[in-house]
């Protein structure tokens, strides 16, 4: 009887092992399908199809399409995903001038986050030559989101996240610091150290102790030459 009671605990913890030995192998990962031309004028499709290993994702907790045009980010804008429940996730965009497009599909699930990107030449397209890197930083292939908190109040602590990415792919083993300030304390700032909680993505709590106008510095660095850096403001309230 002891014998087979031994059999039985052993199958168990075997199975419960390679449960989460497989749960942690698994990655969320994104098709993101557009064309690759398009006319001026024309609707189409932008369509993200998320999994998590082997399954599709039908409750991503996010997925938005950031869209601009090369070389002008700071006038691009974000546009929330419809959500088909099968593990798809679509929008329609149309294009009224000539150029190149630029995006990203903006996902998280699972406790992660990923961004693939894609580029759309629309009609003529256009002459970028002149356009300082892609997205406005000073190392080629860098990129970072920030999840911006919403509805922040005071007393209340929050995650601060941030996602990092390499010609796109998770940037691992950076330093990251959060640096907090606001309008009415510019020189009273807060340096918060953020940690990698999972490949590319880190992480920092921090309580707001007064209604204010933050600002958020986040401070990126390696152990190369990597020195990049993003600000964000964010409305704290009573």
């Amino acid at each position: 009887m002891r014998k087979t009671l031994l059999i039985v605990f052993a199958t168990l913890l075997l199975s419960i092992l390679a449960a989460c030995g497989e749960d942690e192998l698994s990655i969320l990962e994104v098709d993101f399908e557009v064309p690759e031309t398009i006319d001026v004028g024309e609707t189409v499709e932008l369509k993200a199809t998320v999994t998590y290993g082997d399954e599709m994702v039908a409750d991503a907790d996010e997925v938005v399409f950031e869209v601009w045009e090369k070389g002008k980010r700071d006038d691009g804008h974000m546009i929330d995903a419809d959500n088909h429940e099968d593990g798809t996730y679509t929008t329609e965009v149309t294009f009224d001038h000539d150029g190149i497009f630029e995006m990203y599909a903006h996902t998280t699930a699972h406790d992660m986050h990923t961004m693939p990107k894609k580029e759309i030449v629309v009609g003529e397209g256009g002459d970028y030559d002149d356009v300082d890197g892609d997205n406005g930083y000073q190392t080629e292939g860098f990129d970072l989101h920030f999840m911006e908190p919403e509805n922040t109040i005071i007393g209340e602590e929050i995650e601060l996240v941030v996602h990092l990415m390499m010609e796109d792919d998770e940037l691992e083993g950076a330093e990251v610091h959060y640096e907090i300030w606001n309008d009415e304390n510019s020189d009273d700032t807060d340096m918060i150290a953020a940690n990698e909680t999972v490949a590319g993505e880190y992480a920092a709590t921090y309580t707001f102790e007064e209604a204010n106008t933050y600002h958020i510095h986040i401070h990126v660095e390696d152990d190369g030459d990597l020195h990049e850096s993003a600000e964000y403001k964010i409305e704290v309230s009573e």
